[in-house]
């Protein structure tokens, strides 16, 4: 007998990337200025930090600019060396916080790289550990987060006012 697992969180993922005239939602968690409920962890002069909130693992960090712009060549020389300070500093964050045994970090740019929100570019930062990725997302296209996104912001937010 087959074993049926329900990850209904997907839905939301799957119904955010429905029109492709729509905003970033990225642009909107940025506006909301409540930094908690869009999981913003670091706000910085032209760049933020947000937790993914469909993250391939534990503590997956996204690096945007303030605008929104889909372009690598659309970037102010401030915030290119800003994102890249603030990778070094979430692998920092991450490091001290969560204890990973290394990083994937790296962007996808363009719908047909795999870049879901295409006219936003942005950094992901992901922390992994030795045997972290099982059958579960390899067979059941199913990720097993064994901790609440905002237990893991009151844990990181705190430490980027620290690292800096």
């Amino acid at each position: 007998m087959a074993e049926h697992l329900h990850p209904y969180w997907r839905m939301q993922y799957i119904r955010t990337r429905k029109d492709p005239r729509a905003t970033s939602p990225f642009a909107e968690l940025l506006a909301a200025k409540d930094d908690k409920a869009s999981l913003i962890v670091h706000r910085g002069r032209t760049c933020f930090v947000i937790l993914n909130n469909f993250p391939y693992n534990p503590g997956h960090l996204m690096v945007l600019p303030n605008r929104e712009i889909g372009e690598l060549a659309e970037l102010t020389v401030e915030e290119r060396n800003e994102m890249m300070e603030l990778m070094v500093r979430c692998q920092s964050v991450l490091q001290k916080v969560m204890g990973p045994a290394g990083f994937n970090m790296g962007m996808n740019l363009g719908r047909a790289a795999g870049a879901g929100i295409p006219t936003h570019l942005h950094f992901h930062i992901v922390p992994r550990w030795e045997g972290d990725h099982n059958f579960m997302p390899v067979i059941a296209d199913t990720h097993v987060l064994p901790q609440a996104l905002t237990e893991l912001w009151e844990r990181l937010e705190p430490e980027f006012k620290l690292s800096k």
